[in-house]
């Protein structure tokens, strides 16, 4: 995926997942990002998940969900798009629980129901994390983890300022652009936050940090991709935080 940077206002469409699902999901599958990167990242900082019941907040089309399903959790997908959905159950058959949900929205399930909750690369569409993470913690049990990826804020800065544009890293704000998939190119908006934003919202829904990590690809995608593999192991592309019921 190639964030284009846009200065403009994106159409209402932006982040409409259902209309580009399936380009995504392809994109997705085994590109750098995301299967060297971020979810390897994600399942390491998990660690032994067997027997551990785990919230996949923003599954997509599930390939995390497989992940920790495979390594003997048992899992619950939520996503906002019914696309994503419908391809996540054809990865991960017909009796995988998934749910259509929105982290802005009050989530269909019990205090405490869950050991663990996964937030793949998915609270940077929100602009409040307040309502999100409050009830990310209240599904949690108290001694429960949340796992976190982000884009790192220093990504919507860094290309900004590329682009010969003055942002204000320590304010939050939109960020509008347009990503390349294969041969589509679909708007897409998130929110870019400084670092301390980010810990202060954790911090007042009632979460402390265990962990903060900045990890690298690991090793097999330096013969695969060796010029991005170097880019990406000398810029951080994402931000990985552990947090754990206060």
């Amino acid at each position: 995926m190639n964030p284009v940077p846009e200065s403009r206002a994106l159409p209402l469409r932006a982040n409409d997942y259902d209309s580009f699902a399936e380009v995504y999901t392809a994109e997705n599958e085994n590109n750098l990002y995301n299967a060297y990167y971020e979810r390897p990242a994600m399942l390491e900082l998990a660690g032994a998940v067997a027997g551990r019941r785990i919230l996949d907040a923003g599954c997509g089309s599930g390939p995390l969900f497989a992940a920790l399903r495979d390594r003997g959790a048992t899992v619950t997908g939520i996503d906002a798009s019914a696309a994503m959905l419908e391809l996540a159950r054809q990865r991960l058959g017909t009796e995988a629980e998934l749910r259509c949900a929105d982290l802005a929205d009050p989530l269909p399930f019990a205090d405490g129901e869950f050991d663990d909750v996964v937030a793949s690369l998915v609270l940077h569409y929100l602009q409040d994390w307040g309502p999100a993470l409050t009830e990310l913690r209240r599904v949690l049990t108290p001694g429960g983890r949340l796992l976190v990826s982000v884009d790192h804020p220093f990504v919507a800065y860094g290309m900004q300022r590329q682009a010969g544009q003055s942002p204000d890293y320590s304010a939050t704000y939109q960020w509008n652009f347009h990503w390349t998939l294969g041969d589509q190119t679909v708007p897409i908006s998130f929110w870019a936050r400084p670092l301390h934003a980010m810990t202060d919202a954790f911090t007042a829904a009632g979460f402390r940090i265990s962990t903060i990590s900045e990890p690298r690809p690991v090793p097999a995608a330096r013969e695969l991709f060796p010029e991005a593999y170097q880019a990406l192991t000398t810029s951080p592309g994402f931000l990985f935080f552990v947090l754990q019921p206060a």
